[in-house]
């Protein structure tokens, strides 16, 4: 993908949402927020990446989506609507989009990782989530949830029943694994891992971005390259700002830079 920013425009990249959780109130307070960044953002934006998991859980039956959520569906519809490129990257927790988005918000839907070049800086872009060593019963899973005859028996189901259940199995999910996700570990990292190893094969390339991990890091790894953990919103509230040449990670609503968050 090839992105070319016009002068005094940025390319904003965010992860992790998680809308929908861990209540109503809670939720909707954090999509005011969401919505307010990216008022906020859109002053100078050329594009928004949304690099996964924006919501805790989403399924589209063929004439049905889940109720909720218009303030950030009304806002990305607008800000498509003024010419701002957005895309979204699906997570382990949206990987069951299908094409709303892209029809009613005109939102590119991005379900795989991608190469993208802006401005002569190449970056590595994807959720996260089964990227590199280890972790084989996780890979099993995802290889079954994006089985095309699951999602087809899923949506046989009652939307009352089916949404009942897959927001406590992904409740269920987030108790069992939400302390490793917030663990940095190191050089042992899976997607410090990956990136290394994919240094010594590939091109050279400037970032690797990622979502997944709820960690906000910049760090340099290998070649000079460098990996950005985007962190996630039920916490940190961070992102990323790239101006064209320089990629800031930053809080929200501060705006300060995120120094040394791992160690």
């Amino acid at each position: 993908m090839e992105i070319q920013l016009k002068p005094n425009k940025k390319i904003y990249f965010a992860s992790d949402f998680h809308l929908g959780i861990p209540d109503y109130e809670t939720s909707r307070k954090r999509e005011e927020l969401i919505v307010k960044w990216l008022d906020d953002i859109s002053v100078d934006a050329s594009h928004i990446l949304l690099m996964g998991d924006i919501f805790d859980f989403w399924f589209e039956y063929k004439r049905v989506v889940p109720k909720g959520f218009v303030r950030i569906l009304g806002k990305l519809a607008q800000l498509t609507d003024s010419g701002i490129e957005i895309h979204l990257f699906t997570g382990n927790h949206d990987m069951w989009m299908h094409n709303y988005f892209e029809k009613e918000l005109s939102v590119i839907i991005q379900r795989k990782p991608i190469i993208a070049t802006i401005n002569n800086t190449t970056f590595y872009l994807a959720h996260g989530d089964g990227i590199g060593p280890g972790d084989k019963n996780y890979k099993l899973l995802k290889t079954i949830f994006s089985s095309r005859l699951l999602q087809w028996t899923f949506s046989r189901l009652h939307p009352n029943f089916a949404l009942m259940f897959a927001n406590a199995w992904s409740q269920k999910s987030r108790l069992v694994n939400h302390l490793d996700d917030e663990v940095f570990f190191g050089n042992e990292e899976r997607l410090i891992l990956f990136s290394n190893e994919y240094l010594k094969t590939h091109k050279r390339l400037d970032y690797f971005i990622f979502g997944h991990r709820h960690l906000a890091y910049n760090i340099e790894i290998d070649n000079k390259a460098r990996i950005i953990n985007l962190g996630e919103w039920v916490k940190q509230k961070t992102f990323a700002e790239f101006d064209g040449t320089e990629l800031n990670l930053r809080y929200y609503p501060s705006w300060e830079i995120v120094v040394n968050p791992v160690s």
